[in-house]
């Protein structure tokens, strides 16, 4: 993971306005859950995994479901072609946030606020439902003619990550949205912000998450250009 070079060219800072509370009924305000499920190629509970959130994915239109590859479990069988180390980063930040033992597979973080395993449709469903009761977030992405409008205020140091992804055609394997790169686009400390859609490469998700890994604010996918 890399802050990118080209962060003043990417994003046009504006001066600092007060967010506007979010109207939770609102489809213009309200930002997808944040689903993350951690998987293996060599996970035997994994493939069930893939097929709920699978079912998630297409019963519902408020998540937005990225799948990260690990490869702690690579001495079980054959290495994971889609593992990568800012995978097992995130997971261990989790962990931590958590209070687990360790690192598991299928974990599933919705927002990074609540956890569950991910190969059980009713702890998933209850996990969103959970997620759907936390307060309303301060921040806000929408869409603003070309651009892509990020405001609010928040109290702590903040990302903004590009998270790149696989999807339709593009994905050859049985997750959803497997990960393939992410950038962090630098940190926000509130305000408007304004950012350049060209930061997404591919199918990408934008994913606005209090340092640290901790709880998303704000979650966007941005389709292929």
């Amino acid at each position: 993971m890399k802050h990118a070079r080209i962060l003043i060219l990417a994003i046009s800072l504006f001066a600092a306005l007060p967010a506007a509370a979010r109207q939770p009924m609102s489809v213009a305000d309200t930002s997808p859950v944040l689903v993350e499920l951690f998987a293996s190629h060599n996970c035997r509970a994994c493939p069930k995994a893939h097929r709920t959130l699978a079912e998630v994915d297409s019963q519902r239109d408020d998540v937005l479901i990225l799948t990260w590859s690990v490869d702690y479990w690579d001495y079980l069988g054959e290495k994971d072609p889609m593992a990568m180390s800012e995978s097992k980063d995130r997971q261990r930040a989790y962990v931590d946030r958590f209070r687990l033992r360790g690192p598991y597979t299928p974990q599933t973080v919705y927002n990074g606020v609540e956890q569950c395993p991910g190969n059980k449709l009713p702890q998933v469903e209850s996990a969103l439902e959970r997620t759907n009761r936390v307060a309303p977030s301060p921040a806000h992405l929408k869409r603003k003619g070309g651009k892509i409008e990020l405001t609010g205020n928040v109290k702590e140091l903040t990302d903004i990550f590009v998270i790149d992804y696989l999807d339709g055609d593009a994905n050859p394997t049985d997750m959803v949205h497997p990960v393939t790169h992410v950038t962090s686009i630098g940190p926000w400390l509130g305000g408007r912000v304004e950012i350049d859609p060209s930061v997404c490469k591919s199918t990408c998700a934008l994913v606005v998450q209090e340092a640290g890994f901790g709880r998303v604010l704000a979650a966007m996918d941005l389709p292929a250009r």
